[in-house]
C-alpha cells in the first residue's frame, strides 16, 4: 500500500488496536520504506496532492504488513477510513 509518511502512525496505531499487527509475541508489526511516483489527476478527481489535468511527482511510503486472510475485509475498511488518498492503492498478496 502506498500512504504519505504522515499517516503511517495513525494508520498503524488503528490496525493494531484492531489485532491486525500480531505477530507471535510482538504487536506494531509493519515495515515501510520511501517511493518516488508519478500521478495526473484526471477531470472529476479530487486528488489529495496534484491538480487536474497536471502529472506530478513525489515521495510516498510503502506500507507492508502480513494478516490473516479473514481478515482482509476489516484491514481494507481501515485503511480506507484512515488513508487520504481519493483511491488508495491496496495490494493483497497471499503467501502460501
Amino acid at each position: 500500500m502506498l500512504i504519505p509518511e504522515s499517516y503511517i502512525a495513525s494508520l498503524r496505531n488503528q490496525l493494531n488496536e484492531a489485532g491486525i499487527l500480531k505477530v507471535g509475541k510482538y504487536d506494531n508489526v509493519i515495515s515501510y520504506s520511501e517511493v518516488k511516483g508519478y500521478w495526473r489527476p484526471l477531470e472529476g478527481a479530487a486528488p489529495y496532492d496534484g491538480e487536474i489535468g497536471k502529472l506530478s511527482a513525489g515521495t510516498e511510503c510503502k506500507m507492508e504488513f502480513r494478516c490473516q486472510f479473514e481478515h482482509v475485509d476489516g484491514v481494507k475498511t481501515i485503511i480506507e477510513a484512515v488513508h487520504p488518498y481519493e483511491e488508495p492503492i491496496i495490494n493483497v498478496i497471499p503467501l502460501l
